[in-house]
């Protein structure tokens, strides 16, 4: 009888033995299989934070181009009243333009450089593929903002060299109108004089001696033809005041008497003109010395 109860109980702890024996086979498999989900999410958690500071980094760099738009804006409204557009400032405008594309090729290359990261490391979640389409949507917008920003450079200077065009024309209008004012007022300002003695105003042919009977009696007269050569031209506007190195003189152009006076200044005649439009109604002043 105690045969058999000791067989049966061999037989229980060889059972159990070999029991055990897989569960701990199992146990092993188990723990191994834990330490490797464990190394993976590891590695997963690291490729996710990889990503996102890759993110963060290129949205800082979306930002922060975002921020130097500023740098080249443009403006068109008041564009006659504002200060023209210059080479320089084209040039600055031109080369901002041109670091705003730097970065965004550089921003590009970043995307890129994640993408392939993330493939190699065969990780694959939504929500970073989302937020890698969003990045590059952005940068599309800022490529499309750079292009317009260029097409406004481009767009003002050729304003800014139509309006230069129509300034050169003003200025040279303005300068020819200005060059006929100062004509006009030269021709209306400006009187011609001559002073001599009896002898050179006839030998000049300035005045004539015309009138009485058998050489007698004869009258001084303007000839009336007048060789401006021989008269000295006198701007009435800057002078109005004709020498004469004499102490007696005799006017015989027509000038109205009350638009000048005679004068006696430091032992010569001075003629002072009083009324300038009235005296310049004679254009030739002929004055005659004793």
């Amino acid at each position: 009888m105690r045969k058999p109860v000791t067989i049966a109980m061999y037989a229980v702890i060889a059972v159990l033995a070999v029991a055990v024996a897989v569960l701990y086979q199992k146990y092993q498999i188990t723990s191994a299989n834990y330490v490797d989900v464990k190394v993976a999410e590891e590695t997963s958690r690291s490729h996710y934070a990889e990503a996102f500071n890759a993110i963060a980094e290129i949205q800082d760099s979306l930002n922060a181009i975002t921020q130097a738009d500023g740098a080249v804006q443009l403006r068109q409204e008041g564009l006659i009243a504002e200060q023209r557009l210059s080479q320089p400032s084209r040039a600055e405008a031109m080369e901002s333009i041109a670091l705003l594309n730097a970065s965004i090729q550089r921003t590009k290359t970043k995307i890129s450089e994640l993408e392939s990261s993330l493939a190699k490391s065969g990780t694959k979640a939504a929500g970073l593929q989302r937020l890698i389409k969003n990045l590059k949507q952005t940068v599309a917008e800022k490529q499309e903002h750079i292009a317009v920003l260029t097409g406004q450079v481009d767009s003002l200077q050729t304003q800014v060299a139509g309006l230069e065009t129509t300034v050169q024309g003003l200025e040279t209008t303005v300068a020819q109108d200005q060059q006929n004012i100062e004509e006009k007022r030269l021709e209306l300002g400006t009187i011609y004089y001559i002073v001599g003695t009896k002898k050179e105003l006839s030998s000049s042919g300035v005045i004539v001696a015309k009138g009485g009977v058998l050489g007698l009696g004869k009258t001084l007269q303007l000839s009336g033809q007048f060789d401006n050569g021989q008269f000295t031209a006198l701007d009435t506007d800057l002078e109005t005041v004709v020498r004469a190195p004499a102490t007696k003189v005799q006017v015989l152009s027509p000038q109205p008497i009350s638009s000048y006076e005679i004068k006696i200044e430091n032992g010569q005649v001075e003629l002072h003109i009083l009324d300038l439009k009235e005296f310049r109604k004679v254009k030739h002043l002929v004055i005659m010395t004793a």
